[in-house]
């Protein structure tokens, strides 16, 4: 069929044709911001999951809710090489100056302007320079301690309150949230702390492995207080079916149902997996119904495509040993794996492999569900593993 008209789009954070199967959390996020707007308390959400399970799609849609509530927000991506001031004192400043220019608050921008700062002239002594400019002296006192869970507060009392007095709310949207220093997690969950305790209309979503509730809740013990935790899982198979089908008849074509139950299979209802396969189907197809002839063919290519873009990425910033320790793992076939046994079937000491174990951990490829187990962090990565090195 016509590959102009493809309704299907994978990617990484590319909104699919149908976001379905997450009506029940979004459901959630709009009584949050609707409380939130009114004056009354809620938990703020971080969204947990495994890596193409649409998280960042999530995040995208629930920015676009906010914008359409009538929220400011501030979208950031955490990562390994940038601290949490570096990212988060721009896009304040950006938002401070946005409000300035709106009729009202103009001494509450401008103290806010102040905090912010003090707040960078603290932080710069300790973390890569942040490249902003703000014509203003800063306020002696407040957020300049150099103590970012001090500091960090601070700073967001004083961004929400420009959104009080402005009768309107701010939300702070930030994806891989598991990259922040456990100093930053804490000095993020403390200022949310004080955004209850004041009743502030500034909420925090944020998204992150499956290890986020258990880093949150060690860097402080009332974080479940704090933040819901929803759980970003697999599509159903209804939903998933609905995710394939749909964007196909939209376009005046249809699948067969034989072919859909194939593409659930081979996708584990796995989001970004569906869009792969969705692709590649709708490419392959010579004329509508899409068969299950077309998905048998259409699935070697599928499985390279994945192996050179989405599983390679990660694969290729491992070293040898970092390797060999994930393909001993999937050899032990479905997660999670024990760390005793990965340490067996390399035929070495369980405490040898702790350097290698917190590595890959850091790196994002595995985490530990449960204390003394380990699974990886990618859907699937298990079967690329086993084509990727075939024996140990």
């Amino acid at each position: 069929m016509d590959p102009i008209n493809n309704p299907f789009s994978p990617g990484a954070g590319s909104p699919p044709p149908e976001l379905v199967g997450r009506e029940e959390i979004l459901s959630q996020f709009k009584i949050l911001l609707a409380r939130i707007l009114k004056g009354r308390s809620e938990k703020s959400l971080l969204l947990t999951g495994l890596r193409g399970v649409g998280k960042t799609v999530l995040l995208n849609r629930m920015e676009q809710i906010c914008e359409e509530s009538g929220y400011h927000t501030i979208q950031l991506e955490a990562h390994e090489g940038k601290s949490l001031p570096a990212l988060l004192a721009p896009a304040i400043r950006s938002l401070l100056l946005k409000l300035d220019r709106l009729a009202g608050a103009k001494a509450k921008v401008r103290r806010a302007l102040a905090v912010l700062k003090s707040f960078v002239g603290s932080v710069t002594l300790k973390v890569d320079d942040i490249p902003i400019g703000i014509d203003i002296y800063p306020e002696g006192g407040t957020a300049d301690s150099g103590d970012l869970e001090l500091d960090l507060p601070d700073l967001l009392i004083a961004l929400a309150e420009v959104a009080q007095d402005r009768s309107t709310a701010i939300a702070i949207l930030i994806d891989e949230v598991q990259y922040f220093s456990e100093g930053e997690l804490s000095a993020l969950i403390m200022g949310m702390h004080r955004m209850q305790q004041r009743q502030l209309p500034l909420v925090l979503i944020g998204a992150g492995l499956p290890v986020l509730p258990r880093l949150a809740g060690e860097s402080k013990s009332y974080a479940e207080r704090l933040f819901n935790f929803p759980q970003i899982g697999p599509l159903r198979e209804h939903d998933a079916k609905k995710a394939i089908k749909d964007p196909i008849l939209h376009e005046g074509a249809d699948i067969q149902e034989d072919a859909l139950d194939r593409i659930v299979s081979l996708t584990q209802g796995y989001p970004y997996f569906l869009q792969e396969w969705g692709y590649q189907a709708w490419n392959r197809a010579p004329s509508s119904p899409v068969t299950l002839d077309v998905i048998t063919n259409a699935t070697a290519d599928t499985l390279q495509r994945l192996d050179d873009n989405f599983f390679r990425v990660r694969f290729d910033r491992l070293t040898p040993s970092e390797k060999k320790f994930l393909r001993a793992m999937a050899e032990l076939g479905t997660g999670p794996y024990r760390i005793g046994d990965v340490a067996d079937l390399l035929g070495i000491k369980v405490g040898s492999l702790s350097p290698r174990r917190a590595k890959l951990i850091n790196k994002g490829m595995i985490y530990s569900p449960t204390h003394g187990d380990l699974d990886f962090t990618v859907p699937l990565f298990d079967a690329f593993m086993r084509r990727a090195i075939l024996t140990l």
